[in-house]
Order: C-alpha cells, then structure tokens, then sequence
C-alpha cells in the first residue's frame, strides 16, 4: 500500500467534492432564471489493481448531469410575449451569430427592430405567413425567420375568396313561375318568401363593401322513386347594397343589374344536402374585384334560416396589438377587431434532452448523445402546447440544494482529513532517519 496513493485518493475526494459543490453553486445562483434546467453531480469509482496483500487505493471521478427533461413551474405574466412550454420541446433561437440553438427561456421582449429577444439576447425564430400558411421543415432550420412584431402603419387587404353557410327552411314556398317575382330579375315585386342575408367584404383600400344575398326556392322534384322527402333547387342572387333603392319599402330595384354582381342556384337532394358545386363568384362592377365565394356548406332541412359569412381581406386598420395561441401561431390583432396571422413559432426536440451541450445563455446545442434534432409545430408528434402570456421557472429544488451544499462540505472535509493523516506519517518516516 502507498501513503502517497492514499493521499492522492483524498485529493481526488476532495476535486470531486468541489465539482460537486461547483453545480450546486450553479443551481442556487440559478434559482430564478427562467426555463433554467438543474445540474448534478455523480460519481463513479476509479479502482486500481491490487496483488498479494497490499490494496492500492484508486479514486473518484465525477460527471455532470442535466435535468433538462423536467418541467420547471409555471407562471403567469403580464406580457403576451412571455412564452412557455408545457410539455416536451424547445424554442428554436439565434445568438449574434446566427446559429440556430434550443432553449426553454421564454421571456421574449421587442427589441429596438420589433424582433421578440430573451433575457440572454438569443431572437426566436419562426415561420412566416408572407407566402401563405407555412410548413414545417422537420429535419433542419431552413425556412426559420426571427419573430417580428412591429407592425407599424395602416394595412388594407383586398377580398378576394369567401365562404357563406347556413340552412335554407326546406318549408319555404316555391316561387310563382313568373320572373318577375325572383330577385333576379331586380324588380320590386319580390314575393315574401325570399330570404335575404348581408355580408361585409373589403376592396383594394381597404374600404367595407356590402353584399346583399338573396335565396329563393325556385323548384321541388320528386326523384323517381320518391324517398322521403324531395329534392329542391334554390336561386341566389347578389347586389351590391350600395347601389340599393332608397325612399321604398324594398331594395329594390338595384341600380346595378344582378348579373353584373352574382348570380347562380344551388340544388339539394332530398335528405337536404347540396349536390351543387356551390361556388357562386362576386364580380363587382365599382371595384373590380372578383370573389370566389364557396356555399357548399348550405343545407335545406326544416329549420328556421340561418347564415354566417367569412370572407377574406382587412379593413384599413392600425395593429393594437399581437397575441400567439397554444398552436404558436402570432397573430396581429387590429384595432376593428380582425385578426391576422404572422408567423407560426415551431418547437424542436431530441431523443435524449438530458444529453444535451449546455451553453452560456441557458441554450442547448445537439450533439452524437442527444440525438438529431427533429423540428414541429405545437401539440403534433409529442410536442407541447405554447402558453403565452406564462413562463416557465427554473426546477431547481432550493431546499434540495442546501442540503447537497451541507453533505459536499463534510465529505470535503473528510476527504481532507484522509489527505492531511498520510501527510503526518510521511512525517513519521522521514524523522525515523534522524
């Protein structure tokens, strides 16, 4: 047995105790910062070989952990920009440098450029709507822009595709043959049974456009054989409510003539459900728009009537504010109300988050260990919902920590002890040659 290989075995207890101490320095100094995953030490023995006798002390060494897997607290906040993750995933995000890195750190705030920056300056990065919805690129950042919410100005957006649904009462009365009672023909002798409905598009300035819609039941066949019911085919006529007459008791006449706006029929079968393509364009003389509005989504059962309409565009309308939903789509929210859709934050993730390269700002790198990253939106393929408004705290256990700081110390002092008796029989054999 060696006394110096005793001592250098308490000098390995006692770098292990301060590795040890050092993570849990970083936990406790730790303890508040956002999205912040703890760290522990564990060790593993070093054994020497011994022969005959005599035992050769071997020692410790230590490897760092990460907890990164467990969910920290979450709280509320204030701000719509503060984002958290329940459930597996990381925001994807970029330093200075433009590298592309994961974190849980939520706490996005506008920088000077409108750009959304956490507390340790790293931008989150998502994709954009300037070309339509987006699709995620599951293996890699390509596509990923940062996250800018400065919408500054008026933004106008023209009509251009609209969808109009509801239910026709299958009750209603056929209209007599003549002409001159369907709306169509834009005369004021429009017998009761005609039902009307209005809807709001906008023009290339953003100005409202109204629509008037009117359905008439216009025939009902008896399909051969008869089933319960009958089949029947509704007229749709379309004026633009401007050009309404004004001092009567209808619109009628229109000083823009139906077949300048829209017009066409929609057919149901007889259990009430359209067999019609139910595509009925708007062509508006005034601003020269077309609208391709879809009715597919009518039915004629016996119910009261009913319609709601949702066509596309936006009013000239300043942006009051930006609001992100649990799918991690940004939305500017307009001072009339109207929303529209910016970006659409994704979330990435590996197959061992544990194992991932730790770096200065509380971001994560993968490596061979961790896993390739694989990229998706919110709530598909096991990844978490966003929380916005939320932010996710550090899952550092305080009163766990003290206590690994109280054990460290003893076993540092042990270790030292262990250290200074092989210096005092070193001292015992050096004074024997006196």
């Amino acid at each position: 047995m060696s006394i110096f290989g005793s001592m250098k075995t308490a000098v390995s207890g006692m770098n292990a105790q301060a590795n040890r101490l050092s993570t849990v320095a970083d936990n406790i100094a730790n303890v508040n910062t956002t999205g912040y995953k703890a760290v522990s030490t564990s060790f593993s023995s070093l054994v020497l070989p011994s022969s005959g006798g005599n035992y050769n002390s071997g020692g410790v060494q230590t490897s760092v952990r990460q907890a990164v897997s467990d969910q920290g607290d979450i709280s509320y906040t204030t701000s719509t920009t503060d984002l958290a993750i329940s459930g597996d995933g990381f925001f994807i995000v970029q330093g200075p440098d433009g590298t592309p890195v994961l974190t849980r750190a939520g706490d996005f705030q506008k920088d000077d450029e409108g750009n959304l920056v956490n507390a340790a300056g790293f931008q989150l990065m998502g994709y954009s709507y300037d070309s339509g919805a987006p699709a995620v690129v599951v293996n890699g950042f390509d596509g990923l822009v940062p996250v800018n919410v400065n919408q500054e100005g008026l933004t106008a957006i023209a009509s251009t595709s609209g969808v109009f649904k509801g239910n026709l009462d299958s009750n209603a009365k056929v209209a007599p043959v003549a002409p001159a009672t369907l709306p169509s023909a834009n005369l004021a002798t429009t017998t009761a049974d005609t039902k009307k409905f209005s809807m709001v598009a906008y023009d290339r300035l953003g100005n409202k456009v109204m629509y008037d819609f009117y359905f008439t039941k216009t025939a009902v066949v008896t399909p051969p054989p008869a089933p319960p019911g009958v089949a029947s085919t509704w007229e749709v006529s379309i004026y633009r409510n401007a050009d309404a007459a004004v001092g009567g008791t209808t619109s009628f006449p229109y000083s823009t003539a139906v077949g300048d706006v829209g017009n066409g029929s929609l057919t149901f079968d007889a259990n009430g459900k359209m067999i019609s393509s139910g595509a009925i364009p708007i062509t508006d003389p005034v601003t020269g728009l077309t609208i391709n509005m879809d009715l597919s989504g009518f039915t004629q059962l016996g119910a009261d009537f009913a319609g709601t309409g949702t066509p596309n565009g936006q009013a000239a309308s300043p942006v009051k504010d930006v609001t992100i939903d649990g799918d991690g789509i940004v939305y500017a929210k307009y001072e009339d109300g109207s929303t529209k859709p910016l970006y659409r934050i994704p979330l990435a993730n590996v197959a061992s988050p544990d194992k991932l390269t730790l770096m200065s700002g509380n971001v994560y790198s993968a490596n061979g260990q961790s896993g390739v990253t694989v990229t998706g939106f919110p709530q598909t393929n096991g990844l978490g919902t966003i929380k916005s408004g939320a932010l996710e705290g550090s899952n550092v256990d305080l009163a766990g920590e003290l206590t690994e700081m109280i054990e460290s110390q003893r076993s540092y002092t042990a270790n030292s002890k262990v250290f200074q008796t092989g210096s005092d029989i070193m001292d015992v054999l050096v004074n024997l040659k006196r």
